[in-house]
């Protein structure tokens, strides 16, 4: 096309200076016809010598050389762009040997079997849950179809075999750091607030978003022997559900993203994030993958502490200590507590206290011998008055627990296959295995490159009300040490608040700009017949007033969970308007004389004389009162008479 040009412009001008020559010859012609007599041949006029023949002939040589330089131009252009077409073909012909390759014959594929809509499918091995991440994008699908019978040696074993470059989006509107409850509740808010959002979770588990609570409760009293495998329990009420939040259909492919008309939730699994750019705002993952963001959300979580003691001890004693987190971690536990005679739970908290629950139910059933030892005087002796932490402990030893508290572990070794724990007061305790039950330590490994805060007294990012660390940075869950508008700074690491957290920080990043009032609570089970619920600052070593009542039947976790229909209490909150407690004009109440028999009750735990937190022992769905209560933040004269409200006294 470019030579036709070139030729067309040095022939125009000749081509024009002869039209103009042609038409003044016709003009005098004409006039020349005028004069002469009629016998001339008028024929003359365009064939003779004389009157512009010869331009006219120039003329018709150059308008006709340039329709065959055209042509020929045409002619070589066709050939060569049917050349090319037949090059592409070719080369096109040959891509499905190159994928077969780089693809596995059968990639896993969850998704088309999820389409059943069942929880089922999202229960697999934790290699399958990375199936979304290596199902190709939709054009090259036939390609892996004929690729099948080819080589399928050169890619490693496992699930990530699909390149990273193929799987993972270069830009999302909203990236959420970690795979856990935080991050599940805030997609879910964000889609709720804005439709069309495109959401990529990103977690180092090779797992689904899932919830931790059954991994120390329900899924240890499960009568199904391939519990591990299906992760599958049944609730106190008997109703049985998965631990996954959703099935694998509800989540899509990160490959498919960014081209999702209508958006949608996806989780990038076995990949961590390990630097920030918080002014580029992009991320690197740890295979060098640079994802770039509008919006971002940390919610990271926590790591399970464990004792320098153990650390110190050598990988023998390493080999045989479980720190309890995650599903690998319960499938591990499982198997060891099978195999084992004795097992050693060092921790009196919250988990310490499941676990040695959950695993003495098996000391009658495989006869193992389950130890439960700690630094205080009871169970749960950080934050149960002491008088309740003492019965707490008869209930964990009635279960098949021997318990042995103030316990300070000096050193661990590791004698004939066995592991020695050497106590500061000289007691020496032989066991099998370990389990590390110490608390946990919030993950902040982001802090120093995306230049975040980290609160030196709680541990943890710094977030304002809005649990905002940083322009378009939001941090929820565990890891976010927040302001409490009603109780100052905190830092919570409970199931309620990962749920509460994750939400509201979901709506911010989508333009709600709501600050975090919300009382989340936390609850614990001591077996299906003892539980409780607690919101607000649970602190032993603050004074509390205890009013306790007669248990009956539908005073226990069981007959709460057939009431409200989940294992997952904080799931049945409603945020009712509870009635303002009225303060009694009596003096202030002597403590309260407590029985041997805490059947159910309500503990208050008093700051300068304000209620700041509160248990219910054994008695739930009531804590919209409680949360009512913290946040009026009134003194009140006779705390018998807030107990009321409770309605403890009641058949």
């Amino acid at each position: 096309m470019l030579k036709c040009r070139s030729v067309w412009k040095k022939l125009a001008p000749l081509a024009r200076a002869s039209s103009s020559v042609c038409r003044q010859n016709v003009r005098r012609t004409g006039l020349t016809n005028g004069r002469i007599p009629a016998h001339v041949p008028a024929a003359h006029m365009s064939t003779g010598p004389a009157g512009g023949g010869r331009e006219n002939q120039l003329y018709i040589l150059l308008v006709g050389a340039t329709f065959l330089g055209g042509g020929v131009y045409a002619y070589r252009t066709v050939k060569g762009d049917q050349q090319r077409y037949q090059e592409r073909i070719e080369e096109i012909s040959s891509r499905p040997h190159r994928v077969a390759k780089q693809v596995p014959a059968a990639p896993i594929q969850s998704e088309p079997p999820a389409a059943e809509a069942t929880e089922k499918e999202t229960v697999p091995e934790p290699e399958p849950e990375a199936a979304p991440s290596p199902e190709e994008p939709s054009p090259p699908a036939p390609d892996t179809k004929v690729a099948a019978p080819s080589e399928t040696t050169e890619p490693p074993p496992g699930v990530d075999v699909v390149p990273a470059s193929l799987k993972v989006p270069s830009h999302t509107p909203y990236l959420l750091i970690g795979g856990g409850t935080a991050s599940f509740a805030a997609a879910r808010s964000i889609r709720a607030r804005d439709p069309g959002a495109k959401v990529l979770i990103v977690t180092d588990e090779p797992d689904l978003p899932y919830m931790r609570p059954p991994l120390s409760k329900e899924l240890w009293f499960s009568d199904d022997p391939s519990v591990t495998e299906t992760l599958r329990f049944k609730q106190w009420n008997g109703k049985e559900r998965s631990i996954y939040f959703q099935p694998a259909s509800f989540y899509i492919p990160p490959e498919e993203l960014e081209s999702a008309e209508n958006g949608g939730v996806a989780v990038l699994t076995g990949k961590k994030v390990v630097h920030m750019d918080v002014r580029g705002n992009k991320v690197k993952l740890d295979d060098d993958t640079e994802i770039s963001y509008d919006k971002c959300l940390i919610a990271t979580g926590g790591m399970p502490r464990n004792l320098q003691v153990i650390e110190r001890a050598g990988e023998e004693v390493m080999k045989k200590t479980t720190l309890f987190r995650k599903i690998e971690d319960f499938k591990s536990l499982d198997k060891v507590s099978r195999n084992i005679n004795s097992i050693t739970i060092i921790g009196g908290g919250f988990l310490g206290s499941e676990l040695a629950c959950a695993l003495g139910r098996r000391s009658n059933e495989f006869g193992l011998e389950v130890i439960q030892m700690y630094p205080e005087k009871g169970n749960m002796g950080k934050v149960l008055p002491e008088y309740l932490s003492n019965w707490t402990t008869e209930k964990v030893k009635t279960e098949g627990v021997k318990v042995i508290s103030e316990a300070l572990v000096k050193s661990v070794t590791c004698k004939d296959d066995k592991l020695e724990i050497q106590l500061k007061d000289g007691r020496l305790v032989k066991t099998d295995h370990i389990v590390a039950a110490v608390g946990l330590e919030p993950n902040v490994d982001l802090a120093k490159s995306a230049g975040l805060e980290v609160d030196s007294d709680f541990g943890g990012y710094r977030v304002n009300a809005e649990l905002q660390a940083r322009s378009n940075i939001w941090v929820a869950g565990d890891a976010a040490c927040f302001y409490d508008i009603r109780l100052g700074r905190r830092r919570v690491e409970h199931h309620d608040h990962a749920v509460v957290s994750g939400r509201l920080a979901g709506e911010n990043m989508t333009g709600a700009n709501k600050p975090y009032w919300h009382q989340s609570m936390f609850w614990s089970d001591l077996g299906p017949d003892v539980g409780y619920e607690a919101i607000g600052i649970v602190d032993s070593s603050l004074p509390t007033v205890g009013v306790f009542a007669k248990a009956t039947a539908k005073d226990t976790p069981k007959a709460a969970t057939e009431k409200s229909g989940t294992g997952i209490r904080s799931e049945s909150e409603t945020e009712d308007t509870a009635t303002s407690p009225v303060a009694s004009s009596t003096p202030a109440p002597a403590m309260v004389q407590h029985k041997d028999d805490y059947g159910k009750g309500v503990i208050f735990y008093l700051r300068d004389k304000v209620v700041v937190g509160i248990i219910l022992w054994n008695v739930f769905n009531r804590m919209p009162i409680a949360r009512k209560i913290i946040k009026d933040g009134e003194e009140h004269a006779d705390l018998n008479e807030v107990a009321k409200l409770f309605n403890i006294h009641e058949d």
